[in-house]
């Protein structure tokens, strides 16, 4: 199994040296996504809903670039700088999951990237081609 390192043109630059993703035979490895904007200025600060809609439809845009969508989800991770915000985050998921949820985790952490409230991986299955 070869795996392909993937640059995903409509989410924002990566903050360090990885790809957007990894597809390793039908599996797509999503790299944590934050709130930053998809234009490539950097991280947009606002409301913890804000910044976690902004994450989670960032997670979206390397998923549809890469040919996958979040229908073919099967996992995602959590890192929430505030367990607080463990309920207004789960009002926000369900604007994108709503039905056959992904498996999922979430946790808080000391510290994300750029002062983040939040930031999200997750693991997708590829369609298969043709």
């Amino acid at each position: 199994m070869e795996k392909r390192c993937i640059t995903a043109p409509s989410a924002p630059p990566a903050l360090g040296p990885y790809s957007h993703a990894v597809a390793a035979g039908n599996l797509l490895f999503i790299s944590g996504q934050g709130p930053l904007d998809p234009a490539g200025t950097g991280v947009i600060k606002g409301t913890f809903e804000e910044e976690a809609r902004l994450t989670l439809s960032n997670v979206q845009a390397v998923l549809e670039d890469a040919g996958s969508s979040l229908d073919d989800v099967i996992k995602v991770m959590i890192f929430l700088a505030d367990m607080d915000n463990f309920k207004e985050f789960n009002k926000v998921y369900k604007e994108f999951f709503s039905e056959d949820c992904p498996a999922r985790s979430c946790v808080e952490v000391a510290r994300l990237p750029a002062n983040f409230q939040v930031e999200i991986e997750a693991i997708a299955i590829l369609p298969e081609e043709g």
